[in-house]
């Protein structure tokens, strides 16, 4: 059980360690830093927009760190809001915004082959149901906790 435990947390910090670094390393490019990229590509997948709020949960960040965020990408011209300030409001990319959120996904897409390389369908299948699966498990055991 030990031995598992540490495997676990080795292998899930190390791996954090290296999306931290990744992120940083590939957004200087941009001028950008790690949760632009999040709600960059968040947005991507959603052309119909998000709020703040959804993004903060999507990207896993407290809601300042997303309104500090929001603004800079609105001062940036990479995003808008269908109805002024509004917090409820969803935020929609620009074309410019578009344009760099597809640079930001081929790079996302170039790191997530490389950190699958080796792996069969069936092992990244099984990898990333057992990962979900943990995470959920660790979330309502951390709820029931509570």
């Amino acid at each position: 059980m030990i031995h598992r435990f540490e495997s676990f947390v080795t292998g899930i910090t190390v791996c954090y360690k290296y999306i931290q670094r990744i992120k940083s390393m590939e957004m200087v490019e941009f001028g950008l830093k790690g949760t632009h990229a999040m709600c960059l590509f968040y947005l991507l997948q959603n052309p119909d927009g998000l709020t703040a709020a959804q993004l903060s949960t999507l990207c896993g960040e407290d809601k300042a760190a997303i309104s500090r965020t929001v603004s800079e990408l609105r001062a940036l011209d990479y995003i808008a809001q269908e109805s002024g300030k509004n917090y409820r409001a969803p935020l929609l990319l620009t074309e410019k915004g578009q344009s760099i959120a597809q640079k930001v996904n081929a790079l996302i897409a170039s790191w997530v082959t490389a950190g699958g390389d080796g792996l069969t369908e069936q092992q990244r299948t099984d990898f990333y149901q057992s990962l979900s699966m943990i995470a959920s498990n660790l979330k309502t055991k951390m709820d029931s906790s509570k």
